[in-house]
């Protein structure tokens, strides 16, 4: 099995099992954005307790790259500070810039994504999910205080 299928394989596992894929009652960041090109849609929840990821969850429909990085990026950020959570966003957004040096151990399964870079058409496929919880981020920072 090459990288390549290794990593078709962690997206489309993703995409038939999402993980976090529920309602969150109580959320402290719940955005929804949607990609106007596809119609790709997207909701971000995140529950914080003392600046740390405490549940993360998404709804959404699309096609399996957005609901594929949507799961994992609701997997990756429990138990994350929320200042590390900033730094992995933008991280993410690197690579799928096409950034080099982009920090892969940080990234974990993530970077099964990196592939998406081949196809400018599917970059907004994958970072929908990213770009609704930096917004969110940014507003729950605004309304907190933080």
């Amino acid at each position: 099995m090459s990288l390549d299928d290794l990593y078709r394989e962690v997206i489309l596992d993703h995409y038939r099992n999402p993980r976090n894929k529920r309602p969150l009652d109580g959320a402290d960041i719940d955005l929804l954005h949607n990609n106007p090109l596809c119609g790709d849609e997207i909701s971000v929840r995140v529950k914080l307790a003392d600046g740390v990821v405490e549940d993360a969850a998404f709804e959404g429909q699309g096609c399996s790259i957005s609901q594929a990085s949507a799961s994992m990026l609701t997997d990756k950020i429990k138990g994350m500070k929320i200042d590390d959570v900033e730094g992995l966003v933008l991280e993410f957004r690197g690579m799928m810039a096409g950034k080099e040096g982009a920090d892969d151990d940080a990234l974990g399964d993530l970077v099964a994504l990196k592939g998406v870079v081949k196809y400018p058409v599917r970059i907004k496929c994958a970072v929908l999910a990213w770009d609704t919880l930096q917004e969110g981020v940014e507003g729950y920072r605004k309304g907190s205080g933080a």
